[in-house]
Parts: C-alpha cells; sequence; structure tokens
C-alpha cells in the first residue's frame, strides 16, 4: 500500500505579513511550529516542506525537518505539492497543511487522510466548522454546503444556504486543509482554471465543477492561522499562556 505524506506549501513572500514562516515565536520559527504538529499525526508516513525560497529551505534543514526546494513560477499551494510529489512514487495520499497554521490539531490532519484513504468514493477530503450567522456573513469566511453523506454541495464566500426561511439553516466554514488521492491530486493540478474558481477565487471549486468528490468531517475548533502581526500576536499569547498553565 502505498505511503501517506503531509506536505506544507511554504512561501516566503506575503502581501501582509512577509517572511511569516521564518518569524519566531519563543525562539521558535512558525514553520518549526507547523511541522512539530505534523510530526504528531498517527497516519503520516512522510512529512516535507515545500518551499521555493533558500532561507525556509536552510531553517527547516537547522532545526532537522525534510524539506524540498521547489519552482517559483507555482501559481498555486497545489501546485507546489504536485513536484513534491511527482518525485516520490511511494506517497498514494497527501495532506496539504498549510505552513501558517500553528495551532493545527493532529488529530483534524489525521481525519483528512483517513477520509482519502478509507472512503474509496472520495477524491478529496477537508474539514468544516460550524459557524454563527453573523460569521456567514463575512466574505473573508468561506463557506461550505454539504450533502447527507457529508461531500461538499458548493464552497462561497457568500452566505449559503440563504435563508429564504428562517430557522431551518446551519453554516459550516471551511478550515484550509486538504487530503488527496494521489490521481486527484494529479488530475486537479492538470486542469484550467474554471469560471466558478476565477469568479470566486477558490481552487476547490476547479474539482467540484470537473466532477470531483470533496468529503468533508465537522470538527469543532476555530483555527489560527497567522496572516498579519496582530495572528502573530495572537498566537504568541495563545502559547505563552499555554506554558504558564504548565508550570
Amino acid at each position: 500500500m502505498g505511503k501517506s505524506a503531509i506536505i506544507i506549501p511554504a512561501r516566503y513572500g506575503s502581501s501582509r505579513l512577509e517572511g511569516k514562516p521564518l518569524l519566531k515565536v519563543l525562539d521558535k520559527p512558525v514553520i518549526q511550529w507547523v511541522y512539530e504538529k505534523a510530526q504528531q499525526s498517527k497516519l503520516a508516513d512522510i512529512i516535507i516542506v515545500a518551499t521555493d525560497d533558500e532561507r525556509i529551505y536552510d531553517c527547516v534543514k537547522r532545526f532537522g525537518g525534510e524539506v524540498e526546494l521547489t519552482s517559483t513560477e507555482h501559481k498555486s499551494g497545489s501546485d507546489r505539492i504536485m513536484e513534491v510529489v511527482s518525485r516520490h512514487s511511494e506517497i498514494e495520499y497527501i495532506c496539504n497543511l498549510q505552513g501558517d497554521e500553528p495551532l493545527i490539531e493532529p488529530e483534524s490532519i489525521d481525519a483528512v487522510l483517513k477520509n482519502v484513504k478509507d472512503d474509496k468514493n472520495a477524491d478529496i477530503s477537508t474539514l468544516i466548522r460550524e459557524i454563527s450567522e453573523s460569521e456567514a456573513d463575512n466574505p473573508n469566511l468561506v463557506k461550505c454546503v454539504i450533502d447527507k453523506n457529508g461531500f461538499a454541495l458548493y464552497f462561497s464566500r457568500s452566505k449559503i444556504p440563504y435563508e429564504r426561511n428562517l430557522g431551518f439553516a446551519k453554516f459550516y466554514g471551511h478550515l484550509g486543509i486538504y487530503g488527496y488521492k494521489r490521481r486527484a491530486l494529479e488530475v486537479m493540478t492538470s486542469l484550467p482554471q474554471t469560471m466558478l474558481e476565477q469568479t470566486e477565487s477558490l481552487e476547490q471549486l476547479r474539482a467540484l465543477e470537473n466532477g470531483m468528490k470533496i468529503k468533508t468531517s465537522v470538527v469543532n475548533f476555530v483555527p489560527v492561522g497567522i496572516d498579519t502581526k496582530d495572528d502573530l500576536e495572537k498566537f504568541r499569547q495563545i502559547v505563552s499562556q499555554k506554558l504558564c498553565k504548565k508550570a
């Protein structure tokens, strides 16, 4: 049976927080926090950071992680991941773990891997969480609607479903972590961008428009991604609080 891999795409450039994988919290770079969470996965056989920047490459090497350099021409994290996967014929299942999610739970990583390994109908898997109606109004929080078997019907920056009749809807927010069967990743990254993907700027819509099946699992945690200086400070405070409780 093929192996399962967690691949962590990490770029230096960011319009809101340049060099964020290398920013330190308690003397440890953000990318190392993410890598160490990945190491707690029970289902992953391989963990690789995929980067186009030698500074990130050198950083991961220094803390003893596995890392590979990729092209600077990739338009998405999925393309960067596919380049790494193409070098490893043994990899059959992939978790795309964002390099700015240092508080991701190892159980969540295993949930996306388990769905693509165990469900023959799932090409891709991801996570969602139940959100409030006010959160559903936020276009920066991607929403998802699902069928009765937990497969995604649609993702949108708009509030979905639209409440023509009040009191029935559940709203789900999408968490940006994915699991892939190898063949599904190969197909998706070979396809051109679609109308819905370009309209909403959501890569997963390319998969749905081309008939691929995305299995979801519902989790109950609120992610803390690092996109701004405020996010970085929030993460620093959370880590400090946890250390104080242990002391």
